[in-house]
């Protein structure tokens, strides 16, 4: 018997990370009796994570990890990180429970159907996945899956950006990824690819909302054009609001949501207000280890990606280390079958700009050489995927 597979009235989480949300979930752990950390993997020297809540926990080894796990959470941060890791922890049979939107976007409609990968509520895309199941249980059909974000600079200055670092106590790569828009971008990737929902255009459509219900009704005009569900965002720094979903109701129930202060319909709006990250993936741990279903994965055949759009001309030999968080380019949702050619930005790490790319352009694969990983064999069998099922469905 395995050591995952050993009875243990505390079940052991493994997790992969430690940054800010790998921190927080940690010592959220230490108020739970029915789970405990067992690992956490860094590639960080483990002297120098003197910050860390449980230091002796540290490990560099993904062996040791998985061996003492009953169940991963993954929370790198990291696409081809998360990639290696999570296939060695579905290798040896555990559940993998991720707080990394970049991850299930890039590579993990791979792993769909090889073992239980899900993303967790806490993150927006699944709190959308909660609320999602809250408002089909009540046979509510969603038409609008919508993210709120309160802040919006494409291309904010190095020098506002570590102010911020350093006030939040979050890293500047976290930062600007936030504050560009790529967090949000991937977010909403996931949730379209999740739930067969489409994106308007590049980038969605960003409405800039004083009424976010308002707002979310007038996405649904746009939904009804596309007849499917649209995934999409607004723009509001004053509401309390993170996510919310424009669902059509059943005329029968008229009468009856309208006496309960839903309003006239057809459409309603339901929301959420607390997004609390790590405090909250501690539900979908406890929901995947008592036999619960995935509650957001990125679907077999995704249709929408995350491409790289320079912020500035790129020179020709420009090397870049980390893409998410970079003052070169940031993450634009695009559909797949309209950017063949595009590089998803998450595997834009330790590359060299093999020829300029100018301001405002979509990084495409003449543009760099990308190195060889699990996570860029990943993409290249989704696509394969994807593509020989729209040449079926053309001929």
């Amino acid at each position: 018997m395995t050591a995952h597979t050993k009875s243990n009235s505390r079940k052991r989480v493994g997790v992969i990370g430690t940054g800010f949300i790998a921190k927080g979930f940690v010592r959220a752990l230490e108020n739970c009796v029915d789970l405990t950390v067992s690992g956490v993997l860094t590639r960080r020297d483990i002297h120098a994570c003197a910050e860390f809540p449980r230091k002796r926990a540290l490990t560099n080894s993904v062996a040791e990890l998985v061996e003492n796990s009953d169940i991963v959470v993954e929370c790198s941060g990291d696409a081809i990180h998360a990639t290696d890791v999570i296939d060695q922890a579905l290798k040896a049979s555990l559940p993998v429970v991720t707080m990394n939107s970049e991850f299930h976007v890039t590579a993990g409609s791979y792993f769909v159907g090889k073992g239980t990968v899900t993303e967790a509520e806490g993150d927006q895309p699944g709190c959308l996945a909660a609320l999602h199941e809250d408002v089909t249980a009540m046979g509510f059909k969603p038409l609008v899956y919508g993210n709120v974000k309160g802040f919006f600079d494409p291309n904010p200055s190095e020098e506002s950006m570590r102010f911020w670092s350093q006030k939040q106590g979050i890293s500047l790569a976290m930062v600007t990824e936030a504050t560009d828009g790529t967090k949000l971008q991937y977010e909403q990737a996931l949730v379209a690819n999740g739930f067969g929902a489409v994106i308007v255009q590049d980038g969605m459509l960003g409405l800039a909302a004083e009424d976010i219900a308002k707002s979310a009704f007038e996405f649904v005009g746009y939904a009804k054009k596309a007849k499917r569900p649209i995934s999409d965002y607004v723009v509001n720094g004053k509401s309390s609001t993170r996510v919310f979903i424009a669902a059509q109701g059943d005329p029968r129930q008229k009468d009856a949501l309208e006496y309960l202060k839903m309003g006239p319909g057809p459409c309603y709006f339901f929301h959420k207000n607390a997004i609390l990250c790590h405090l909250e993936i501690i539900k979908t741990v406890r929901r995947i280890l008592n036999g619960g279903p995935v509650l957001l994965n990125n679907s077999k055949t995704p249709t929408v990606s995350v491409a790289a759009v320079t912020k500035r001309k790129v020179p020709k030999g420009r090397a870049v280390g980390h893409p998410l968080g970079s003052f070169d380019m940031r993450g634009i949702a695009v559909k797949i079958k309209d950017h063949p050619d595009h590089v998803p930005q998450a595997l834009l790490s330790k590359v060299i700009f093999k020829r300029a790319v100018d301001e405002g352009q979509i990084v495409r694969w003449d543009d760099v050489d990308v190195p060889e990983s699990l996570a860029l064999k990943a993409w290249r069998a989704i696509t394969d995927k994807i593509f020989k099922l729209e040449r079926r469905q053309a001929s």
